[in-house]
């Protein structure tokens, strides 16, 4: 009927008419549409248009249409100014009269300016509320309970978008999302139009609970622009609270257990049920549900105020069947698996990209010194860096680094390091146990490291008892009675450590479960080894016995069993990587290392007898230093020099990693007594630089001298930075025993770090090394990452060096400005012989420098500058050089941009130069017949 009337009413634009004719045309829609009238009257008087008696006229009405009439009544006796201003208010307060907009479009109201510099206060009961929750969520989301729920941050300063991801049904990646508003856009990503709830679901840690608390953040401060009116969040844990006989209608569920209305929540619900679609509902953490529910199963219940138990309404709101057409979202761990018919779309967190992880460090750590060292540290480290995938553990690494740079305030220098492997898992392991305890409003957690291991002991027990059984047989992957067995306990499951697998397990009907991550099965693995009194010294030192191939028992009988019998063997030309798919086990002597060391034993006397835990610490550590000699003695040796050379194999690698997770001076010094070679060549040992803080852990107690040879690893300037002290050392030792040889090439020190990752930052510190090291006679810095700025500061320690002969910088990237600083280093430059500035990207302008520069010199024998983009304007020059330069050997152009004109200037240069002995131009601009014009000159090489 009010449809009806309002379509034969005559419309009576605004434009035309003067206001008052408009409401009294208008007026039998004005009363029908109008509920609220309260919000009218208190604007009216704010702004003087009525007054007191006028509003006690109004309220005395007995009915809403009543009030309504009298209200036009009053306004239109007053003038035109109020009969606008009240068009003005019902424009204005859109919740208060949402029915009413249709209406005002249509007539095309438009207020005057007078009229918009009026006060409008909006005491609408709907917009009260929207106030209200945004006032609620804003309060709740803008610190981050962290670290161990010991302190709050503010969300801000610390929350990271991160990789998200559409999916099917299956899990199959559909595309990304960018932004969180594009998690609620209805028009990506849809696997069911049906559906109701967006389902976002991602491993523990991966900050699933996080994304929602910043979409609140961003809702409550009026940033996430998506209609949304209601904004009501519930932890899923709550529901496993209520009584099995309690119920409850929607409206007490919204109302008295998430926020309650000031005033007229009738009129707030009502609005609600007649616009679901401005309501948005967050369930966070459905794998918390303490409860055997199937949400297929559930019995219907669509009927908003029929009482209910509160896991019946939260199955029905999830499915629709409660305020269909509100969102729905609903987070969860991976394995949980939802009703495909209660899905709109699916959303996988993945965790931080590289991009992500660069970007974090930057809000963390303002300061552009600390963003670049912590960075460096965890591409030195790979298995720290792999963490940082899972936004959790990134966060307790970055608060690592925190502390050692606390622990430093004041000192100019940066942390020397991180904390170590074992001491980022404990505090894994504190922060997870700490989150299942039951939290306090007014009681922070304030248990310290002890109480909190010795409070989930037999958690730990358990855990380390499903991660052991699995690591004697190489199992990853665990049943559901496996892990039974071990005693685990629901509660114990909610940690996060295990997960449940989306696949059936083996058997086809149960769920499989695994570790969340390898190094957390190895961490648990090495925690059981020490906190069971029943472990032997055989068991404990089980996993270092991997290491040795099958078969190889009876041959290396006679040594420790830490050796592989590959290395022993010798004259094998084969490098098998016996490490290939056990790092398993490699993590698992790490850890084992870690926990036994010195500082951990005031954390772990706690847990473990004090007998027990020296047992196990004496036979490791003997075994440390029995392996290491043993090992280094059973490599073959190659005489170089007055050196006798052996090549390290991975195994060492690890062993240095294990001496150096003990932190002990101690076993550090015990490990350099065991260094029984001089000459160490470490090449193709996948060392990463975080290895060079263990290498120098090792060598600080080496008191003879030792070369070093570290080709083809996977350094960087982290890695020099850390091997300088021990480059320096050594030095000093060289200079005083091998003056003749003069540091022998300083055949590992800053000579050999060949095909690593060592940027400018790294060549800034290997020419300290060069300014340090006066007898340096070899610099090999090739296929690493130094670009002109790195090259002019190496080419200048270079010029500043007496000592060095031979500098190898092939495959980087110094171009014509690094080449310009090298001629200048070799124009007088008295003793070196040979440089190579090979796939440089040297073209034009830094050729002719080089060619002008070696006309003074009077020492290089080779100068290689392969690869590069020189033409024949630098052969023209190199030609007038070999003119007066009467030292030069060998010239490689292999691979530029010279044409017969530049190689027959060459030639001719030869005419006058009897002391070069080959000119190499393969790989240049020059056809074969060109090129047998210089047949007979032997020293010209073309093909």
């Amino acid at each position: 009927m009010e449809e009806q009337g309002h379509s034969e009413m005559e419309i009576i634009p605004s434009e035309s008419h003067p206001h008052i004719q408009l409401l009294k045309s208008n007026r039998e829609l004005l009363v029908t549409r109008i509920r609220n009238t309260q919000c009218l009257v208190d604007n009216l008087l704010k702004n003087d248009y009525f007054s007191t008696e006028d509003a006690e006229i109004v309220c005395a009405c007995p009915t809403q249409p009543d009030k309504v009439r009298k209200i036009l009544d009053l306004v239109q006796s007053k003038g035109e100014e109020i009969s606008e201003f009240f068009l003005y208010l019902l424009q204005q307060l859109t919740d208060a009269y949402v029915d009413l907009k249709p209406w005002l479009l249509e007539i095309g109201f438009s207020p005057s300016l007078l009229i918009q510099s009026k006060v409008v206060v909006n005491t609408d009961p709907v917009s009260r509320y929207t106030q209200q929750l945004r006032h609620h969520l804003g309060r709740d989301s803008k610190f981050m309970l962290c670290y161990a729920q010991k302190e709050e941050l503010l969300l801000e300063e610390i929350y990271m978008d991160t990789i998200m991801e559409l999916v099917s049904f299956s899990n199959e990646n559909l595309g990304s999302l960018d932004s969180l508003a594009c998690l609620l856009d209805h028009t990506t990503g849809i696997l069911n139009e049906q559906g109701e709830t967006i389902f976002v679901l991602g491993d523990a840690g991966v900050g699933k609970s996080m994304l929602l608390q910043r979409l609140q953040s961003l809702w409550a401060t009026g940033r996430l622009d998506a209609g949304v009116k209601f904004f009501f969040h519930f932890r899923c844990r709550m529901f496993s609270c209520f009584r099995e006989s309690d119920r409850l209608c929607l409206q007490d569920l919204l109302f008295k257990h998430y926020c309650y209305p000031e005033q007229d929540p009738e009129e707030v619900f009502a609005f609600l049920l007649r616009f679901p679609h401005v309501a948005l509902f967050t369930f966070d953490g459905l794998d918390e549900l303490h409860s055997d529910l199937d949400l297929s199963r559930v019995p219907d219940s669509s009927c908003p105020w029929e009482p209910a138990h509160p896991l019946v309404l939260l199955a029905n709101l999830l499915s629709g069947k409660l305020l269909k057409g509100a969102s729905k979202l609903l987070t969860a761990r991976t394995g949980i698996e939802v009703p495909r018919q209660f899905l709109r779309k699916k959303v996988l967190l993945r965790g931080f990209s590289p991009s992500h992880l660069r970007a974090y460090a930057r809000k963390m750590f303002p300061e552009r010194a600390l963003q670049d060292y912590l960075l460096s540290q965890l591409e030195a480290n790979p298995n720290l860096c792999s963490l940082c995938s899972v936004p959790l553990f990134c966060w307790i690494i970055f608060r690592c680094f925190q502390h050692f740079r606390a622990a430093l305030e004041g000192s100019p220098q940066l942390p020397n390091c991180m904390m170590t492997l074992t001491d980022v898992f404990l505090l894994v392991t504190e922060v997870h146990l700490n989150r299942m305890q039951p939290s306090s409003l007014v009681q922070r957690n304030t248990r310290s490291p002890v109480e909190t291991l010795r409070a989930g002991r037999d958690t730990l027990c358990s855990l380390g008892q499903v991660a052991h059984r699995g690591m004697e047989r190489s199992l990853f992957v665990f049943t559901q009675e496996e892990v039974q067995a071990s005693g685990l306990q629901e509660g114990d499951m909610q940690l996060g450590f295990l997960r449940v697998l989306p696949e059936l397990g083996p058997g086809g009907d149960q769920q499989s479960y695994e570790f969340f991550h390898l190094t957390l099965q190895a961490f648990f693995t090495a925690f059981f080894l020490v906190l069971d009194d029943r472990v032997g010294t055989r068991e404990l030192l089980r996993f270092f016995q991997e290491w040795m191939p099958p078969g190889g028992t009876a041959a290396a009988s006679c040594y420790p069993p830490f050796l592989p019998f590959q290395c022993l063997r010798g004259s094998s030309p084969s490098r098998e990587d016996l490490f290939k798919n056990k790092d398993h086990f490699q993590f698992t002597n790490l850890f084992l290392c870690g926990l036994l060391s010195k500082a951990k034993q005031k954390l772990l006397r706690h847990l473990v007898p004090a007998a027990a835990l020296r047992r196990k610490r004496k036979a490791l550590w003997a075994h440390l230093f029995s392996s290491l000699r043993g090992y280094l003695k059973s490599l073959p040796r190659v005489q170089v020099e007055s050196f006798n050379q052996v090549q390290a194999m991975p195994t060492f690698i690890w062993m240095l990693r294990c001496i150096y997770e003990t932190q002990s001076q101690k076993v550090g010094q015990l490990a350099a007594r065991g260094i029984c070679a001089n000459y160490l060549k470490l090449t193709y040992c996948n060392a990463c630089s975080a290895d060079c803080s263990a290498l120098s852990f090792v060598l600080h107690h080496f008191r003879k001298r030792l070369a070093l040879d570290l080709d083809n690893n996977n350094l960087n300037d982290y890695g020099v930075r850390e091997l300088r002290p021990c480059f320096s050392r050594l030095t000093v030792i060289r200079q005083h025993v091998l003056q003749k040889i003069g540091a022998i090439k300083m055949t590992s020190g800053a000579r050999n770090l060949y095909n690593n990752q060592i940027t400018d930052v790294g060549a800034r510190y290997v020419t300290k090394i060069l300014d340090e090291c006066k007898g340096l006679t070899h610099l090999k810095l090739g296929k690493n990452k130094i670009t002109s700025e790195g090259g002019k500061c190496l080419a200048l320690a270079v010029k500043n060096s007496k000592s060095i002969s031979d500098v190898g910088m092939w495959g980087n990237q110094v171009g014509d400005e690094g080449a310009k600083a090298f001629a200048e280093a070799l124009r007088d430059h008295p003793s070196l012989t040979a440089l190579s500035l090979a796939s440089n990207g040297v073209s034009t302008e830094g050729g002719k420098s080089l060619a002008r520069a070696l006309q003074q010199n009077t020492s290089l024998e080779i100068l290689w500058l392969t690869q590069n983009e020189l033409d024949d304007e630098v052969a023209e020059s190199l030609a007038e050089m070999l003119k007066v330069n009467r030292t030069l050997k060998h010239l490689w152009l292999i691979q530029n941009q010279i044409t017969a004109k530049g190689t027959a200037q060459l030639a001719d240069a030869l005419q006058n130069n009897t002391g070069i002995t080959e000119i190499c131009l393969n790989g240049n601009l020059i056809k074969p017949e060109e090129a047998k014009v210089y047949e007979d000159e032997k020293r010209i090489i073309c093909f």
